[in-house]
């Protein structure tokens, strides 16, 4: 079952720095009934969304890794990101918000479904970070959570990454195709582009085409008060940012069983910052590290099928046989 579109209103939404404003959250419902089956919340990436059955196809499906036929999938959309179509929905004060903030809209969205357990959490990129920062907050909410491609907290790389996306979209003429053209470097790999491409040309290299083309199809999906959020929100990621940048105290009261996923070429979200987490946590909690090896770098989740499908069908096999979760009223 792949419902329609639905919306819940976030009334007098209380922000991190005081700021109070009313929110709608959109978000779809797949697979079994909702209170029926385990609970599977997939967070999107960037520029994502809640249809997850379109860009994740390969993952969430009958009898695929994230099985329909087993779980109820739910999926939020960040507030803010358009995908709804309604300007009015849209966040213009966009300086105001921390992926902290999403995530607690997340949770405050959870609790008007009447979920309070989730069995399975699941993100790339940013959705993967949104999970530290949904855990942290709710720290009895997720049985098991499953970042792929993502990292409790923004590296100054990924501050500068997002520095420089910033100026495409405050000073360009086209700041979307711009700024989306600049993403596409660092989300994928120089092996990948090479292997891609190999130097080859038309009226010019290939590989330029082929920026040009998603720098105009993200210009006709995302809006750049949409862009503007999301790439602010990934400069905020910081679980621990009421904690003293402690990860271990932040997470101190949570027994969630934690699944990071690396992937071996990513140049965004780098692996070795991973492996200086799990080292942390691991004498203290159960947390596994697994990785996809891969030449196409950060989009190499949404690229490497099998690997992928591989890792979640290992992490949610014992769902299967999961209890149901009574709703919380």
């Amino acid at each position: 079952m792949g419902e329609h579109l639905k919306h819940i209103a976030l009334n007098a939404f209380k922000l991190r720095n005081g700021h109070v404003q009313q929110v709608t959250v959109s978000y779809r419902l797949y697979g079994r009934a909702l209170h029926t089956a385990p609970i599977i919340l997939v967070n999107h990436a960037l520029t994502g969304n809640s249809a997850v059955m379109s860009w994740w196809q390969q993952q969430v499906g009958a009898g695929k890794a994230i099985d329909t036929n087993k779980f109820t999938i739910i999926c939020i959309d960040i507030p803010g990101n358009g995908y709804d179509g309604d300007v009015d929905h849209l966040i213009y004060n966009y300086q105001d918000w921390t992926l902290g903030d999403v995530a607690t809209a997340f949770i405050e969205t959870l609790k008007q479904l009447r979920v309070c357990y989730i069995h399975a959490g699941i993100g790339g990129s940013i959705g993967g970070s949104l999970l530290w920062e949904m855990v942290v907050q709710a720290p009895e909410l997720f049985s098991t959570i499953i970042p792929i491609a993502a990292d409790w907290k923004a590296t100054d790389w990924l501050v500068a990454c997002c520095h420089v996306q910033r100026a495409f979209l405050e000073n360009s003429s086209q700041p979307v195709i711009d700024a989306r053209k600049h993403a596409m470097t660092f989300y994928r790999s120089p092996e990948s582009l090479k292997h891609k491409f190999n130097r080859e040309k038309t009226n010019q290299f290939k590989v330029q085409n082929w920026l040009d083309y998603h720098g105009n199809a993200l210009k006709g999906r995302f809006t750049l008060p949409a862009y503007k959020l999301v790439n602010h929100l990934l400069t905020t990621v910081n679980a621990t940012s009421a904690h003293d940048n402690n990860l271990l105290q932040a997470l101190e009261n949570s027994d969630t069983r934690i699944c990071v996923v690396s992937i071996d070429s990513d140049g965004f979200f780098v692996p070795q910052e991973d492996e200086e987490t799990v080292a942390l946590l691991k004498p203290f909690r159960e947390v596994s590290h697994h990785y996809i090896h891969s030449i196409h770098g950060h989009d190499a989740f949404l690229i490497e099928h099998d690997q992928v499908a591989a890792i979640l069908i290992n992490q949610l096999i014992a769902l299967k046989k999961a209890h149901v979760a009574a709703p919380c009223y």
